[in-house]
């Protein structure tokens, strides 16, 4: 499947940025530095287009990925004052029905975010599309006692897959919006 109506090779850097700038959680640097090494038509492909934004990733350095780790929401997390959830991970939660937790669920949430904040320096991170809150509950339990190393590369692995999903919302959006309604 490749993405219509406005391809990925077709936009100026800026379009692409401004619409592929949100996959990573708020690191636009991602798209920037895909669309500063060139876009083909290749990249009109989901599959090329999610492996170039994973290797930017992947190249970034132990820094620049931390960084981007800790860009993340935490799950049923409480904000910061002026750190609003992205329309992303808001639709992503409340598809998870994370908006809806019993009180027990919330305090087990919050407890395990400050454990897992604690010990790895960033918050849980797990691509939640299609799980339900027991097993998100279960994962975020049984991933706060792995080691730093090991869970920093799960960490990223889940930044990537959560990417993905982004990336072929994307392109099923276009899909269905097609080129007749305008929406670019």
């Amino acid at each position: 499947m490749t993405i219509a109506d406005l391809p990925p090779s077709r936009l100026s850097v800026a379009d692409f940025v401004a619409t592929y700038g949100g996959v990573y959680e708020r690191s636009p640097w991602v798209a920037e530095a895909v669309a500063a090494e060139g876009l083909s038509e290749a990249d009109d492909d989901p599959d090329r287009l999610a492996a170039r934004m994973a290797a930017v990733v992947e190249t970034a350095g132990p820094a620049r990925q931390l960084a981007l780790l800790q860009l993340h929401p935490e799950l049923v997390g409480r904000l910061e004052v002026g750190e609003p959830l992205s329309e992303s991970s808001r639709s992503e939660q409340a598809a998870a029905r994370l908006d809806q937790c019993a009180p027990e669920e919330y305090a087990r949430f919050q407890q395990l975010n400050e454990i897992y904040r604690a010990r790895f320096g960033f918050p849980f991170i797990i691509a939640v599309t299609g799980m339900s809150r027991g097993q998100i509950l279960r994962a975020f339990g049984a991933r706060v006692g792995h080691g730093v190393e090991i869970e920093f590369r799960g960490a990223l692995d889940e930044a990537h897959k959560i990417a993905r999903i982004r990336l072929d919302a994307l392109a099923r959006r276009r899909l269905e919006t097609g080129p007749e309604s305008g929406g670019d």
